[in-house]
């Protein structure tokens, strides 16, 4: 005959698991939270182990390019400078010398400089066909900047100028002498001498008188330009006032220079 169960008051009744029974769920509950552990890295833990090695390597791998990059920029720096040094005391041989490896394995940047500071010493040296050829080296060079480029260019036609025909100059320098570009001065004053070598008095005389009006060009190259405008017939004078004060000062009430119209 089975026994009927003891009742207990309602008020007595167990209303929770009791402590042990806390105690063994937790148990239960982190033996399966280990368990998926285990089978989560028996699983991934070769690709998550294989992904923070890589992660290492590069991280390693840019913390040694950056620092390497940093010394071989000073290096590249330091042999700049020490080239100039030899520039300011007359040795072009020398700083020629310094700056040879950049130009085999210096950055795009330093490369342009070196060959520069090389056609700058070939010219002191007179070497002028060395020259032309560094300058002709630096307009080819697509990875050096443009500016530096057409810079380059201007010296590599103005070191032989007297040797090249009219045309060849203003094909060159043409692009560069129109107003402008950072360049329209020197490249203008080129492409205009270019042109009365060519018998084109208008075009030379012209482009004269554009050089002499630009205000951001420095005034010696306007006053030169001006004069041989005014010498090809044209008239690059806009405010006679203002040249007269830039020039010396205004003259006396009715008195004019002679070579100004009266």
């Amino acid at each position: 005959m089975a026994r009927n169960p003891i009742e207990l008051p309602k008020d007595e009744q167990p209303t929770g698991p009791s402590r042990e029974d806390e105690i063994l769920m937790r148990e239960i509950d982190e033996a399966v939270r280990q368990d998926d552990a285990a089978q989560f890295f028996k699983k991934y833990g070769a690709a998550l182990g294989g992904a923070f090695a890589v992660l290492l390597v590069a991280m390693f791998g840019y913390w040694y390019w950056d620092s390497t990059r940093e010394a071989e920029l000073e290096r590249q720096s330091e042999a700049i400078i020490s080239a100039l040094d030899s520039v300011d005391a007359n040795d072009f041989a020398g700083a020629s010398e310094k700056v040879a490896g950049l130009v085999e394995d210096g950055s795009p940047g330093a490369r342009t400089v070196a060959r520069f500071l090389q056609a700058g010493a070939a010219l002191e040296q007179g070497e002028t066909a060395r020259a032309v050829e560094l300058y002709a080296a630096v307009v080819a060079d697509t990875d050096a900047p443009q500016p530096l480029r057409d810079l380059a260019l201007i010296r590599e036609v103005s070191a032989n100028f007297d040797d090249r025909e009219p045309a060849d100059i203003i094909a060159k320098l043409g692009p560069l002498a129109v107003p402008g570009n950072e360049f329209f001065g020197s490249a203008g004053e080129l492409v205009a001498i270019a042109h009365l070598e060519a018998g084109d008095r208008d075009r030379a005389g012209a482009l004269f008188a554009e050089i002499a009006k630009d205000e951001d060009m420095p005034e010696t190259l306007r006053s030169r330009a001006r004069q041989m405008a005014g010498l090809l017939g044209v008239d690059a004078i806009e405010d006679v006032e203002q040249l007269l004060e830039e020039e010396g000062g205004l003259p006396g009430e009715g008195a004019l220079p002679a070579a100004l119209p009266q």
